[in-house]
């Protein structure tokens, strides 16, 4: 406590504790570079149930308040269309044995942005992200361990780059004009599970 709080009743200093707080709450969450998004409602091919989907929704609803998800594609006023995700695990080191010393970790996500009508808001767009990590071959069941979170950790990265591109001016200036914009046939809505594949990362000898 500094000699300047010594002065200061113990109530107004709650007081003043609690205005900062509702303060700061009412700031809310704002992804940097990330503005509120121009539509109101979202239809996903993404499973929202997935651990990745959940963090994508709490995501785009803290830094969007005014836009929800739906579960109709009718309802909705946009479509983020996943099209694909891969994941690929390369050895980039090895030892003077010819042991892997260390992986190279790659993650692809493409998907797209449409209006109702299937206006292209956003063209089908690729996400990379690529991470370096180290092996050991003596303790390979913690490393693919190690290997899994961090294709976790890679794949909820993306998210706040999904959210900045669709937040974008260039997003915003197609919503706003999409009859200007090409039209191509609704993809398919069936849900799609980002969820890690089950068990552990194949470690290529």
């Amino acid at each position: 406590m500094t000699p300047c709080t010594l002065f200061i009743p113990r109530r107004l200093r709650l007081a003043l504790a609690g205005l900062a707080l509702l303060a700061l709450g009412a700031c809310g969450f704002h992804l940097k570079g990330a503005t509120p998004l121009p539509f109101r409602a979202i239809y996903t091919n993404i499973n929202l149930d997935s651990e990745f989907g959940a963090r994508l929704r709490r995501t785009i609803t803290a830094n969007s308040p005014g836009t929800r998800f739906t579960d109709r594609r009718r309802e909705a006023d946009v479509y983020l269309h996943q099209i694909s995700e891969s994941q690929d695990l390369r050895q980039l080191a090895l030892d003077a044995d010819g042991r892997v010393e260390e992986y190279e970790l790659n993650l692809e996500f493409r998907f797209e942005l449409l209006d109702r009508e299937g206006h292209v808001l956003l063209p089908p767009t690729t996400l990379l992200s690529v991470r370096e990590l180290p092996y050991n071959d003596r303790i390979v069941q913690a490393k693919e361990g190690e290997i899994n979170r961090t294709f976790k950790d890679m794949r909820n990265g993306l998210i706040d780059q999904i959210l900045r591109r669709m937040s974008s001016p260039e997003v915003r200036a197609a919503y706003a004009n999409a009859s200007d914009r090409p039209v191509v046939p609704m993809p398919d809505d069936k849900l799609l599970d980002t969820s890690p594949p089950a068990g552990p990362a194949a470690i290529r000898p």
